[in-house]
């Protein structure tokens, strides 16, 4: 790898190694890039834990009006109609970058892309390879480009603090490697750190996925918007693992049904059944397991029998757990897999803190509303790095300000995860809420993933109703539909109105 660069001239800075991250450097190309990564290129990321695949809508039957139709739906009233629509009119191309840079999807015997169906979809439009490891296909075609990129340096570090210039603007990274801090100064920063599950104790996500980025642009100043959206993937295995594996929905789109102990359909009577969108299936199993039911995903006979060729993934993991998926069925449970707020961000991927940006699951564009549609993830982060590559023009930084971050402690994240699993899960209600957020308020000054889960559970205790991902026990009913945002300067005003108006709780 080349070192650091002194020329700050030109360079962008990326953070992040998953989808977002590396194909916003690729696509920057051939302005100079340090892409800033805390594992080795490929490793920690969630984009190669990805099963389903990449919506797009390539087939005879199918256009991008219908994707974002559907896309629209799911969102539950908050999706952004133009950013849906200019998303899925890129998904087309999108594939066939990625087939340019060697990623092999899945063909049918005509040749023809194969294409699944997955829950909510109107349409067969998921593009997959290897069956359900696109994630890793993909990642590892990135991965590939990138190291042969001569306009990318790669940097194994922490990101850990935002240089600011005179005038405000981001102007580079303060790295954090081996207990060492350093510099890397650049004209822009581009966030792609992914999302937030590893702050619940049950999720699907990497351990290092407790938004990191999330803090960084909320101590910058950075807009928040939509905090509250987590969504809880229906099917986890439920074997013990922690993180937990990921049984795809695309099984269901193949037959899959998911049953309780007795054989019960567990979607019995619910508009879409095993189909429904995501928030759906997942209250639906939620429902059942506080009924005390046990929740399988039922894939014996032939589908199961055939797992190992068409969902090779899901049949590794099942083997690893002692689960014969042709002759057993597959314990389940929602757990913590994808977050829908983030970072504010414009139709060019800007925040509003000038000279920084933000890509893929850590950002709020609009696209997936209170409820991501399955498969419009990996297609967000490619849309929007050639989004921001393409308008990305900040001016050069003015003399920078000494950077002054202090330390900050990751010690309490068990705890954290507990609180978040058992106050701010699949089904909220405000006393929990309320004592989530008495709880992590004195812990967020000095803890990064106790911000981002104040800013979390506070999104969800001022929503004062049910919208998609986000469902009050309290509050059935859905209100006008209207985003929220947040600054941590507003979150600080907010504690100290409650603290004078004599209201806090006790931790």
């Amino acid at each position: 790898m080349n070192a650091v660069s002194p020329n700050t001239a030109d360079r962008v800075v990326v953070v992040g190694g998953g989808v977002a991250g590396l194909s916003v450097a690729l696509r920057l190309a051939p302005r100079p890039v340090t892409l800033i990564t805390t594992s080795a290129l490929g490793l920690g990321t969630a984009t190669g834990w990805a099963q389903g695949g990449i919506a797009a809508s390539v087939g005879a039957d199918d256009a991008a009006a219908l994707h974002a139709a559907d896309t629209e739906a799911a969102g539950a009233g908050l999706t952004e109609p133009d950013v849906a629509l200019r998303v899925a009119q890129a998904g087309p191309e999108l594939i066939d970058w990625l087939v340019r840079i060697g990623v092999p999807f899945d063909r049918a015997e005509d040749g023809a892309l194969a294409l699944g169906l997955e829950a909510a979809h109107g349409r067969r439009r998921i593009v997959r390879s290897g069956g359900d490891a696109t994630g890793a296909r993909v990642l590892e075609g990135l991965v590939r480009a990138v190291l042969s990129a001569p306009s990318v340096e790669v940097v194994e570090a922490r990101a850990c603090g935002l240089l600011r210039d005179k005038n405000g603007a981001v102007a580079g990274i303060v790295a954090e490697r081996d207990g060492a801090r350093f510099r890397i100064p650049a004209r822009a920063v581009v966030l792609a750190t992914g999302g937030v599950g590893a702050l619940y104790a049950a999720t699907t996500n990497p351990p290092g996925a407790v938004g990191g980025g999330l803090a960084l642009a909320a101590r910058a100043g950075a807009v928040m918007r939509d905090m509250e959206f987590v969504q809880f993937h229906p099917t986890a295995i439920a074997a013990g693992a922690d993180p937990m594996p990921l049984a795809t929905e695309a099984l269901r789109g193949e037959g899959a049904r998911l049953i309780d102990e007795t054989g019960a359909a567990v979607m019995a009577g619910i508009a879409g059944g095993d189909l429904a969108p995501r928030d759906v299936v997942a209250r639906g199993i939620f429902q059942a397991l506080q009924r005390g039911r046990t929740v399988y995903l039922d894939t014996r006979g032939a589908l199961g029998a055939a797992m190992p060729v068409r969902f090779p993934t899901v049949a590794g993991l099942c083997a690893a757990a002692g689960i014969d998926p042709a002759v057993q069925p597959i314990p389940v449970r929602p757990a913590a897999h994808y977050h829908m707020g983030g970072v504010k961000v414009d139709a060019h991927g800007a925040t509003s803190v000038p000279g920084l940006y933000a890509c893929g699951e850590v950002a709020s564009t609009g696209l997936h509303g209170a409820n991501r549609l399955a498969s419009n993830s990996l297609l967000e982060g490619l849309a929007y790095a050639g989004f921001i590559a393409d308008a990305l023009d900040a001016p050069l930084p003015g003399a920078i300000v000494p950077e002054t971050a202090a330390p900050r402690s990751v010690a309490d994240l068990p705890a954290i995860r507990r609180l978040m699993e058992a106050k701010v899960g699949v089904v909220r209600n405000a006393n929990g809420l309320a004592e989530a957020v008495s709880a992590l308020e004195p812990r967020a000054d000095q803890c990064d993933a106790a911000l981002v889960a104040l800013m979390i559970a506070r999104g969800a205790l001022a929503r004062q109703e049910s919208r998609g991902a986000h469902w009050r026990s309290d509050f059935p009913h859905t209100a006008p539909a209207a985003h929220t945002e947040t600054t941590l300067a507003a979150l600080k005003a907010e504690h100290r109105e409650t603290i004078e108006a004599g209201t806090e709780l006790t931790p």
